[in-house]
């Protein structure tokens, strides 16, 4: 095994390369589209679509971003009009994140753009390859943080 190792030490470099490429190429596709929205955002947008209300802290985590992060991007969704910010019932102090009819309008005429140029960049790849592209992935993140938490 160690010797595999050594041969894929770019690795990380291969994931940070196709990780930007997916962002600029997707970015681009949503400036064409004069869709106001950054990836980033619309990563918030995606994670409401699919769970609507959460709490900041909660959106943080799905998106795997800081808190300080995600405020500013709620912000400016909210500046949009793309979201609202409700106060949450059991605890004053939080707010919940919810997508407006606005909001919800963008999603709709967003995903599709979204959805195909996802379909493009998976090409031939098949439903298996990807959940063994999400199981790889998994395991050496749960690696990482179990050996920070040793260290």
């Amino acid at each position: 095994m160690e010797n595999h190792l050594i041969q894929l030490d770019n690795y990380g470099f291969m994931l940070e390369k196709t990780v930007k490429q997916l962002r600029q190429k997707l970015q681009r596709k949503l400036n064409n589209a004069n869709a106001e929205v950054t990836i980033d955002q619309w990563i918030i947008l995606d994670l409401l679509h699919k769970e609507d209300g959460v709490n900041q802290n909660e959106l943080a985590a799905s998106a795997y971003k800081d808190a300080p992060t995600v405020t500013r991007i709620i912000d400016l969704l909210c500046k949009k009009k793309f979201t609202e910010r409700v106060p949450d019932a059991t605890d004053r102090r939080r707010f919940n994140i919810k997508l407006t009819e606005l909001g919800k309008q963008k999603i709709n005429n967003l995903l599709p753009l979204v959805q195909s140029f996802r379909k493009k960049g998976w090409g031939d790849l098949t439903f298996e390859d990807y959940q063994t592209l999400i199981r790889i992935l998994k395991t050496i993140s749960q690696n990482v943080q179990t050996a920070l938490r040793d260290d």
